[in-house]
């Protein structure tokens, strides 16, 4: 008998779900090792949606993983800036890049970020209380390892929300406690939504520890403003909750006078000096798309030392964050600067990502809308549409996904991966594939949709 049963496996493990890479998603791996054309709308992976890597940054990481180019190469084949920091990357990491780090990340890296946070926000910014990670999800997985105790620990959750909090509270044996955004007001936050929440976890014996706020929204698009960001933090200083301010679509910005506002820049110009933040970036989203490479950060606010001391210690276990990783999170936040060699290249590869997402943010939000029985809000940020679908009697969103790629190769993920209203159905989609892929693909939806109501009618009238 194998000593390796499920039955022993910890019940948090067998218990957590990842939506966007679950059995939906493997059904896809199967039919495309038979042959089919699958077109991966289930997760935010960019470059594998054809968005192109930027060119500076695969020239830094070209010359500092192999520094024999730099004196081999003749003297104009790279950008004079590119070689320089290149020649940055490999004297402060000292020992190359396949040496470890500081467990919180490379100093260099995250004195670049504290100058990026300054610059974005007119404030203040510690490199000290920065943690280098390898990807956000990893910080998010850092910060909830401190924050929950045991069961009675619950963390406030957007529905809907981004499996990768439901599925890190469940693993680590807290309490989810589900706040609703409003789908006929655009998937906004609203007080009432926070203090019925708060009401269903006094009813249940549970602590509230965190809220997590995610700015723009996964998977729902919605980008907060100010005031929404203010009353979060009003509400995080009445019970006494740290917040976790997911950002790391912060690029992603479509509507025209939409800016991002960081809760960093609201907590520091209304003197919040009681609530503890935790704020997280990556570089595998906004005009990186750099998935593969798992870089990110996040940073802490008013957060004890002595809590900082433990964050470190944590951080120490798993050694640090790939070098490389940090590298391209340098990359991310020292952009080119006008009178670099590599500006204009770069500033043109930037301009064309982020108008090629608006447009097709409004090809799809247009083209959903205009399919009788599927309601699109408006994709203000982020990479996902998240629509209303209306089912006929006894159909599932799941069922209704899984037709969708066994007959048209297109692989979304049903919205009750994510949460939503009871006796409602969704679905995410990223916006990402290119323009003509993408009108292919809202035309295939609408033929689907169509045939498939159709079908489950028949079958419901016929019994």
């Amino acid at each position: 008998m194998c000593p390796v049963r499920l039955e022993d496996m910890a019940g948090a493990v067998r218990d957590a779900e990842y939506a966007v890479r679950g059995p939906i998603v493997a059904r896809a791996q199967e039919l495309e090792r038979q042959g089919r054309r699958i077109v991966y709308c289930n997760i935010g992976n960019p470059q594998a949606l054809k968005q192109r890597p930027l060119t500076r940054v695969r020239q830094v990481l070209a010359l500092a993983e192999y520094p024999e180019l730099l004196a081999r190469v003749p003297e104009g084949t790279f950008p004079k800036d590119v070689e320089e920091v290149a020649r940055l990357v490999l004297r402060e990491s000292e020992h190359g890049l396949g040496a470890y780090t500081d467990s919180r990340g490379m100093r260099f890296v995250r004195e670049a970020v504290a100058d990026f946070i300054r610059l974005r926000d007119g404030g203040s910014a510690d490199p000290e209380a920065i943690y280098l990670t390898d990807g956000a999800s990893k910080g998010v997985q850092a910060v909830l390892r401190i924050l929950i105790a045991d069961a009675r620990d619950g963390i406030l959750i957007p529905v809907p929300q981004y499996p990768l909090y439901s599925a890190s509270v469940t693993l680590l044996g807290g309490a989810q406690l589900g706040y609703r955004l409003d789908e006929a007001s655009g998937w906004k936050l609203s007080l009432g939504a926070l203090e019925r929440a708060r009401e269903q976890a006094r009813a249940d014996g549970v602590r509230m520890r965190a809220i997590v706020v995610i700015n723009p929204g996964n998977p729902t698009g919605a980008v907060l403003d100010e005031e929404n960001i203010e009353m979060v933090l009003g509400f995080a200083r009445e019970h006494r909750l740290s917040v976790l301010a997911d950002e790391v679509y912060q690029e992603d910005l479509y509507l025209p006078g939409d800016r991002f506002v960081s809760f960093a820049s609201v907590l520091e110009k209304r003197g919040i000096r009681d609530v503890s933040l935790f704020s997280f970036h990556s570089t595998s989203k906004g005009i990186l798309g750099e998935c593969g490479h798992r870089g990110g950060y996040f940073e802490c606010r008013n957060v004890p030392e002595d809590v900082l001391a433990e964050i470190t210690k944590l951080q120490s276990i798993t050694l640090c964050a790939n070098s490389v990783g940090q590298v391209v999170t340098y990359l991310m936040v020292r952009p080119p600067l006008p009178g670099d060699a590599s500006f204009a290249l770069y500033e043109e590869e930037r301009r064309g990502i982020l108008d090629a997402l608006r447009r097709k943010a409004e090809i799809v939000v247009r083209g959903l809308n205009a399919i009788e029985g599927i309601a699109c809000t408006q994709v203000a940020g982020a990479m996902y549409a998240f629509p209303r679908i209306t089912l006929p009697e006894g159909a599932t969103d799941s069922e209704y996904c899984l037709a969708l790629l066994e007959e048209t190769g297109i692989c979304v993920v049903p919205g009750s991966g994510f949460g939503q209203v009871p006796g409602t159905w969704h679905f995410r989609t990223t916006i990402l594939p290119p323009v003509d892929e993408i009108e292919d693909v809202v035309k295939k939806l609408a033929t689907f949709h169509v045939s498939f109501c159709r079908r489950r009618s028949d079958v419901q009238q016929a019994s």
